[in-house]
């Protein structure tokens, strides 16, 4: 991060120079898989570092960390380098760039990263204790990485975790359009993505309660429960969704969103957040009850693998049908056969706005994609 910080405003190009894509795919997939590498080990470890009886807890200290990081990463970083929030609450004198600039953030944090990295590295050390287990599938050295492969292998087998793969890797479908197409629909339509992402803000101390106050549901024999009541709801996300994205340009129309249409878009996210965290507690829960301690980052990644790759494939699969389900359609006295169905014909819609609309017709789509 230290090293991309002088390097990523070059990386992201300008308005005479392209941006150099492979570059930032491989810097941003090199730091994903330190960061993964990070979080398998904390994984494994924190179900040696609990009791059998709290390893429920894990769950809840991954989510609050996660809150953080992406309120710290996401929201804070959005909202301090967008000049439309610097200029509206925070200066008195407007100016052409954020307080933050992605240069300034990467540094800061690289810092930040190698200090509690070192500092846990000094002051907090592994016991290196032996679990004992009598499965006759154990290998007897762990650390050997051959065996860890055949303890993964053995652990793919078990029909138990099979079944709960293909749950994983399917459930997600009826959240996709909702996730990862509403968001873009709602910028499209006329919503500030500066708005979106404040919209985070008043609830970053509720999602770091709500783990502490679902502790008592994933910390039992069966914390799985509380997924399966979740699922239900944050399905009903779905055409609630799909209907405010149908409403958002009559009801903000041209002077931007009132405060009433962002009392309804806090109050569907509120609602939204709830059941995604309610599910995602209690799914991490789960994988710690499930997970044998002596293969525990093996365990842990297995699961969570498939349950990301269930996220990703429906995620891809909305964002890729967006072109191909969504309706254009030109009126203008001086756009006679235009259909705005290349990029220069669009173009050439907007110069003449005043003469011309776009409509898009996904919200229908959504609703299927999200029902299906």
């Amino acid at each position: 991060m230290i090293i991309m910080s002088s390097n990523v405003t070059k990386w992201l190009g300008s308005d005479i120079e392209a941006p150099s894509m492979m570059l930032l795919t491989s810097s941003f997939m090199f730091l994903n898989f330190l960061a993964a590498t990070q979080d398998i080990a904390v994984d494994g470890w924190a179900l040696t570092m609990l009791k059998r009886c709290n390893v429920g807890h894990a769950s809840t200290c991954n989510t609050v960390g996660q809150t953080a990081g992406y309120f710290l990463g996401y929201v804070l970083f959005l909202a301090l380098e967008s000049p439309y929030f610097c200029n509206k609450y925070l200066r008195s004198t407007d100016e052409e760039t954020g307080m933050v600039t992605l240069a300034s953030f990467l540094l800061f944090w690289g810092w930040i990263f190698i200090a509690t990295t070192t500092l846990i590295a000094i002051f907090k050390h592994e016991a290196n204790e032996e679990v004992s287990n009598n499965r006759e599938s154990q290998p007897k050295n762990m650390k050997d990485i051959v065996n860890a492969y055949k303890q993964l292998y053995t652990i793919v087998k078990l029909p138990a975790v099979q079944t709960l793969a293909l749950v994983l890797f399917t459930a997600k479908l009826g959240f996709c359009a909702s996730d990862a197409v509403s968001g873009l629909k709602l910028v499209e339509a006329g919503v500030p993505r500066e708005d979106l992402a404040l919209l985070a803000v008043p609830l970053v101390p509720v999602q770091i309660i709500m783990p502490v106050i679902l502790a008592k549901h994933t910390t039992g024999p069966a914390p799985f429960t509380l997924w399966l009541k979740a699922f239900p709801l944050r399905l009903l996300v779905g055409p609630l969704v799909a209907l405010l994205v149908a409403l958002t340009p009559s009801l903000i129309g041209d002077t931007g969103p009132s405060y009433s249409y962002l009392f309804i878009l806090m109050s569907l996210y509120i609602f939204h957040q709830t059941c995604l965290y309610c599910m995602f507690v209690a799914v991490m829960a789960f994988y710690a009850k499930v997970s044998d301690p002596t293969v525990g980052g093996t365990y842990m990644t297995l699961l969570n693998t498939v349950s990301n790759l269930g996220t990703n494939w429906p995620n891809t699969l909305a964002l890729w049908a967006i072109d191909h389900l969504t309706f254009k359609r030109c009126t203008a006295p001086s756009l006679d056969g235009n259909t705005c169905s290349t990029i220069e014909d669009t173009e050439v819609s907007i110069r003449v706005r005043s003469h011309s609309f776009i409509k898009h017709h996904i919200v229908c789509t959504s609703s299927i994609v999200e029902m299906a």
